[in-house]
């Protein structure tokens, strides 16, 4: 099981945030963490921050063990950059320009986990045992129709009365 994590439009250059993430690529989660904390970089920050993300979706949302994950995938891509402008000598203006970085990370795991259901399948089942007819103790997945009887009156007081030639 594969989970991703995206952190879009921070505001640091993708080449100083790059130094930061290929210390940790391929690292198991927890030293990843260490690295992160003991790193002087200020990119290191917003790498730890989503790495503290992506392990919380991947211990809520999936159930997976912090000591199975590791970091298969980490990129930081160039976003949009905020162009600026400095005067200069003799009239002239400066560009600056502003960069900024869109992360993203995918953790896995070492050793593959047994399938679990989603949230939604949970759902479902407990859908369906609430449907369950205490006398027969057996699941009525039929929807109730409404009688035919009603319909037709209702069918009826909606049409529009015909003119006769």
């Amino acid at each position: 099981m594969e989970v991703t994590a995206k952190a879009r439009y921070l505001r640091v250059s993708p080449k100083k945030v790059r130094l930061v993430i290929d210390v940790i690529r391929g690292m198991d989660v927890v030293p990843a963490q260490h690295e992160l904390e003991h790193m002087r970089k200020d990119a290191k920050k917003y790498v730890s921050k989503l790495l503290d993300s992506s392990l919380a979706n991947a211990e809520h949302n999936f159930e997976l063990k912090r000591e199975n994950l590791y970091v298969k995938e980490i990129t930081a891509d160039g976003g949009p950059i905020l162009h600026r402008w400095r005067p200069r000598a003799h009239g002239r203006a400066g560009a600056i320009r502003k960069r900024t970085t869109h992360l993203t990370i995918v953790l896995a795991e070492r050793v593959p986990t047994a399938k679990k259901t989603d949230k939604k399948q949970k759902k479902e089942v407990v859908a369906r045992k609430k449907t369950t007819n205490k006398k027969d103790g057996k699941a009525s997945d039929k929807k109730k129709e409404p009688k035919k009887a009603a319909v037709d009156k209702k069918l009826e007081a909606k049409k529009l009365p015909s003119i006769k030639k």
